[in-house]
């Protein structure tokens, strides 16, 4: 079985291809034979040893996959060799062959591709939890998207449509935000030529924005705080900017607003029943086509540290996939 490794820390242009012994299923785990993979910002900062989780080496990035199950072990119900499915893995997706816990698996329809599904698990997970379970997002609110055409920000515009919001991207140039318009968005914001917080400001008549989805950081995140309205949800996602921002408290306090921690790992840990009923949700609207993953490009295997490189160059707009 060949399997994508980090052998040692290092950019992607360390990882090398290498033959690894085939997966065998322990009870209460499935094999999966990979069809689909899919990359994410955060697998250019695991090779490099700057992520919070730190996995033993060697091992393969990918957090997430699609295919086909090949074989289960014993304590094993409700899946069978031949079903497709999807699941998040945390890292180990980019090989042929990978194996997981059962209860992690979600059986998909026909209708939903394995690109697709491979898709749906950390950008869109996060997004609907982010939107549903810790903003509590109503329809006709405003939500504001940071680094809209990434993955988590196709993500949060889709859902938010979906959810009922009047969604405002926010990018660094025109073709992105092309990009976004052609998702939904109702209103564009370039923030390499606009002040951020004066033009949300004035989309939205001087009142702020019901909700800011952030999963850049840096210099971005308080001029988005300063363009929250009364009780609005500041999420923050990540920190895709590099930089974890200093927020002055004093603006919370005058616009009674809430800075939400988003972390949807430890949600999947903590609330594993919520977590499994999102991703049904998330497979039925893209199955409804109320969501539609767009992939930027799809790599052979040999090709991730390709893929990883224009994930790191922030070339990719939507998400890249990996095709053993």
């Amino acid at each position: 079985m060949k399997a994508v490794l980090c052998k040692s820390y290092g950019p992607p242009d360390t990882l090398v291809v290498e033959d690894v012994p085939a997966a065998e299923a322990g009870a209460g785990e499935v094999v999966i034979r990979v069809r689909a993979a899919s990359l994410n910002f955060f697998d250019a900062l695991i090779i490099e040893n700057k992520y919070q989780f730190k996995p033993e080496l060697p091992f393969s990035p990918g957090a997430e996959v699609a295919g086909v199950v090949s074989s289960v072990g014993p304590d094993v119900d409700g899946i069978a060799p031949g079903d497709r499915v999807m699941a998040y893995l945390g890292w180990g997706g980019a090989r042929e062959e990978v194996k997981t816990r059962a209860d992690a698996v979600v059986r998909l329809p026909d209708s939903v591709s394995d690109a697709a599904a491979a898709t749906l698990s950390v950008t869109y997970g996060t997004t609907l939890h982010a939107l549903k379970d810790r903003a509590d997002l109503q329809p006709g609110e405003t939500l504001a998207v940071l680094g809209a055409a990434g993955g988590t920000g196709q993500a949060a515009i889709e859902i938010g449509k979906v959810m009922g919001a009047r969604v405002i991207a926010c990018a660094s140039s025109a073709d992105k935000l092309d990009f976004c318009r052609s998702l939904g968005a109702d209103e564009t914001v370039n923030y390499s030529e606009e002040d951020l917080k004066e033009r949300l400001k004035a989309l939205t008549d001087g009142q702020g924005v019901d909700i800011v989805y952030d999963p850049v950081g840096g210099d971005l995140s308080e001029a988005a705080l300063r363009a929250t309205g009364w009780r609005g949800r500041f999420l923050v996602v990540g920190f895709a900017a590099g930089g974890i921002p200093r927020i002055p408290l004093n603006l919370v306090l005058l616009k009674g607003c809430e800075l939400v921690g988003v972390f949807w790992g430890a949600f999947i840990a903590n609330e594993p029943e919520t977590h499994r009923a999102n991703m049904e949700t998330l497979v039925d609207w893209c199955a409804k086509g109320r969501i539609r993953p767009h992939i930027h490009h799809s790599y052979p295997l040999e090709e991730t540290p390709d893929a990883l490189q224009a994930i790191a160059r922030r070339e990719v707009k939507g998400k890249v996939v990996i095709t053993p």
